[in-house]
């Protein structure tokens, strides 16, 4: 496994692609690819869109509420060969981490105005998408989250994404605290496209190299069948500092996993007859992936690693999701839709190049492969949904109504690892889950749901919605939404939304457990519902609760000049985040009562769980300006900024059944300084005849971290931290193209195109001397500069 890790794949098929590419006749850039519409210029032309509103579609200008529109050409554009990483380069208000812990290193998540992953609700065309069976265990931000893993919808699939920041648990349930992705597939019933692009880090790692393609086939007279496949190859990046053990680099777990990932979509519709379609739509991901543990010296093991050895934890992923309905125009004079929706994602952990030592010192053997343990969630729904506009005579517009229904099901199942995994101390780096900590948790959910909408002027448009929800394990909450928007001239609009909200408590959350061990430390997460959980002050998990404020301006202050303003507030009550941290006897106590075995020689030993431990209260602007200029002979230039200033504070922290604060200083900071309280993108495209040119620099503001002590009087203490912070950083990117005809475009170039790193951690909180960069911090990544070929090739 570790061989395939480091093998390096041929560069010759992009290399032959492009060769050919310029046998073809030139044409213009915008013939082969469009116009250089970039992120911000989105809001200039009048974009459909659909997230938000239920009534009927609108421009993106017009919506009562925020919304981002990004385009396949936007995302392509980027450089980037994940949805991920393509949003956080286009969208200030998404981040994600630069590097998460163990299995979570393997599952692609992203924030939205600095909140967590499982704040954020994903639609495909409309429809709630399953979540990751991964979650995300080690201490951080982003701990706890099981988000929905946008990385294994095939890019090539997207017709467009709409990005609706505001809360709407009102309208779509529960997670959409901090918005809504609302992801629309290709529909087009002909043409495609097939791309290749290879690219790595200026540090001659990471390589990366992908293929996609797409094509749209007719079915019957009017219907359409879109079919797209993805593969994408990512090596592993190095970034360790000195291993203080050795003095040498031999810790390679600072750095991108290795990553090989396989992924299919289909979309298709077709009608009955003039008023009746049937439609589905799905996706089909494999994933495999490593990544790097922490080093462990020849001592450890020298009969079976002579030379030492470096861990790798494996994951192993198959997710699928489809949806098939039915929808009509005419029902008695309402609208309908009808549909059915099953999502699943199974992720097997495993590690190799690894050892037992407990099991070898019993024994005289062990494996240095083990299965650790296996993750599957199921998500199963039914959904109705009814509409029509009545003509009330007392209204100078018709009132929209709006009315729904759904259940679903979720299913969350546990897997124990092999026996040799768990004996004793279990697999070095992350033992295997003991047969006591598997279990299959299920719940149902029943929800209903009412929108109305109309006008009570020319100039005034207002819309109420409300829901109902019941959860089985969860019980049941009631939440609303209130949006308005008026026009005081053609030019300029004021809006403004008021919500409450809420976030179920996932499955994951309930239940899952594990221990993380170093070669020093080890780190145990309990089930919030188990005895051992209980005998550290747990307490049943309760919903999130949620209130939050929009108030913005679109206006057009000059021919062209597109802009948005939308300031933000977001409170947060009963937030799920890891509290109840106990070190020492109590954690062994604890650990061990839930049939958790420890290695010896540990420096620190520590147990969690998952608790309502805080309240929170976000506050943020966000700013959209575009502007297209004509240079005449010279082509023209489409400008953009866009700008996401942030600040979340503490507002309540709990306290346990114990009597004790849920939260130290350093768990208040993972949730209120992790992010960059700004970021900025300024940039523009020109283009020219063939060529055409981005040029975009992202400004992130500092983020900082209470950071363990690992050396000195205050190591490994649990309340008194090393503040550090990571200073302002501003990245680069720059891609060049040249349309080689109607149909093939090659590009080039760059992100990170001047070699930007973070701020680098003092020596006296990296751990083992290799963490050297803050991986607490969702600003800049630390692997540097990448830069890129592309072919596309259009039919």
């Amino acid at each position: 496994m570790k061989q395939a890790h480091t093998i390096r794949p041929r560069r010759l098929p992009l290399a032959l692609a492009i060769s050919l590419l310029y046998l073809a006749s030139p044409a213009s850039a915008d013939d082969a690819a469009g116009p250089a519409i970039t992120p911000a210029a989105a809001g200039a032309i009048q974009d459909v869109v659909v997230t938000g509103t239920r009534d009927t579609q609108r421009s993106a200008t017009e919506s009562l509420s925020p919304i981002d529109v990004i385009s396949a050409k936007d995302l392509q554009r980027t450089g980037q060969t994940d949805l991920r990483d393509a949003l956080v380069k286009l969208l200030p208000s998404v981040s994600r981490l630069a590097q998460t812990g163990d299995a979570a290193n393997l599952t692609s998540a992203l924030t939205l105005r600095g909140l967590s992953p499982n704040h954020v609700l994903l639609l495909v065309n409309g429809k709630r998408r399953h979540t990751s069976a991964n979650i995300t265990a080690d201490p951080g931000s982003q701990q706890g989250a099981t988000p929905v893993d946008i990385d294994l919808i095939p890019v090539s699939a997207v017709d467009h994404i709409e990005v609706l920041r505001d809360g709407a648990a009102a309208q779509y349930g529960s997670d959409a605290i901090a918005g809504v992705i609302n992801i629309i597939l290709k529909n087009s019933s002909s043409g495609g496209s097939v791309t290749l692009t290879s690219g790595e880090y200026y540090k001659h790692d990471g390589f990366t190299l992908g293929g996609a393609g797409d094509a749209g086939i007719t079915l019957g007279e009017d219907g359409f069948l879109h079919l797209s496949a993805e593969y994408r190859r990512h090596e592993h990046s190095f970034r360790s500092g000195p291993d203080e053990r050795t003095g040498t680099y031999a810790n390679k777990t600072l750095g991108d996993p290795y990553i090989r990932r396989e992924s299919f979509g289909a979309n298709a519709g077709i009608s009955v007859n003039k008023d009746v379609e049937l439609y589905a739509f799905a996706t089909v991901a494999h994933r495999a992936g490593g990544s790097y543990q922490n080093y462990r010296l020849p001592s450890r093991l020298p009969q079976v690693h002579p030379n030492g050895f470096t861990p790798v934890e494996t994951s192993n992923e198959t997710d699928g999701g489809i949806t098939v309905g039915v929808r009509g125009t005419d029902l008695a004079g309402w609208r309908w839709d009808l549909s059915a929706t099953y999502g699943t994602d199974n992720v097997k952990i495993g590690m190799t190049d690894s050892a037992n030592t407990d099991l070898y010192a019993a024994t005289g053997a062990t494996p240095t492969s083990f299965h650790l343990s296996q993750f599957q969630n199921t998500q199963q729904g039914v959904n109705g949904d009814v509409a029509r506009s009545f003509d009330t005579g007392a209204l100078p517009a018709a009132l929209s109504v709006a009315l729904g229904a759904e259940c679903r099901r979720e299913t969350y199942e546990i897997g124990a690892g092999d026996p040799a995994s768990y004996y004793g101390s279990g697999a070095q780096a992350l033992p295997g889950l003991s047969p006591v900590s598997a279990g299959k948790h299920a719940r149902n959910i029943g929800a209903a749901y009412a929108d109305l909408s109309t006008k009570f002027a020319p100039q005034w448009e207002a819309s109420l919605a409300g829901r109902y929800e019941h959860y089985s394990d969860a019980g049941s909450t009631r939440n609303a939404k209130l949006s308005t928007r008026y026009e005081i001239t053609p030019k300029f609009a004021v809006r403004g939304t008021a919500s409450t909200g809420f976030r179920a408590p996932s499955l994951a959350q309930e239940y899952y457990t594990s221990l993380a061990v170093s070669p020093t430390t080890a780190g145990g997460q309990l089930a919030v519902n188990s005895d051992a959980a209980r005998k550290l002050g747990a307490t049943p998990l309760r919903p999130e609760k949620s209130r939050s404020y929009n108030l913005g301006l679109v206006a057009e202050p000059i021919e062209n000049l597109h802009l948005t303003l939308d300031a933000y507030r977001i409170d947060i009550r009963d937030r799920i985040v890891q509290g109840g941290t106990y070190s020492g006897a109590a954690a062994i106590a604890a650990l061990t009562g839930a049939g958790i075995s420890l290695p010896t020689g540990l420096s620190s030993v520590s147990a969690s769980y998952f608790a309502n431990g805080v309240n929170t209260r976000t506050q943020g602007l966000d700013l959209v300006l575009n502007y297209p200029t004509s240079l005449g002979s010279a082509g023209r230039i489409d400008w953009d900024a866009s700008a996401n200033i942030n600040n979340s504070k503490v507002t309540k922290v709990g306290i346990d059944g114990n009597g004790k604060t849920l939260l130290n200083a350093q768990q208040v900071g993972y949730l209120t300084t992790a992010t960059p309280k700004n970021k900025l993108i300024v940039g523009g495209a020109w283009t020219l005849e063939q060529w055409s040119v981005s040029l975009h620099a992202t400004r992130y503001g500092k983020t900082a971290t209470e950071a363990t002590f690992y050396s000195g009087p205050n190591i490994y203490s649990t309340t008194v931290f090393n503040h550090i912070e990571n200073k302002p950083k501003t990245t680069t990117d720059l891609e060049v193209r040249y349309a080689v005809s109607k149909k093939l475009q090659v590009a080039a170039g760059a992100n990170n195109l001047f070699d930007v790193y973070p701020s680098k951690v003092p020596a006296a909180s990296r751990y083992l001397g290799v963490y050297q960069y803050d991986t607490a911090s969702a600003q800049i990544p630390f692997n540097g500069g990448y830069y890129y070929l592309r072919a596309s090739y259009k039919f």
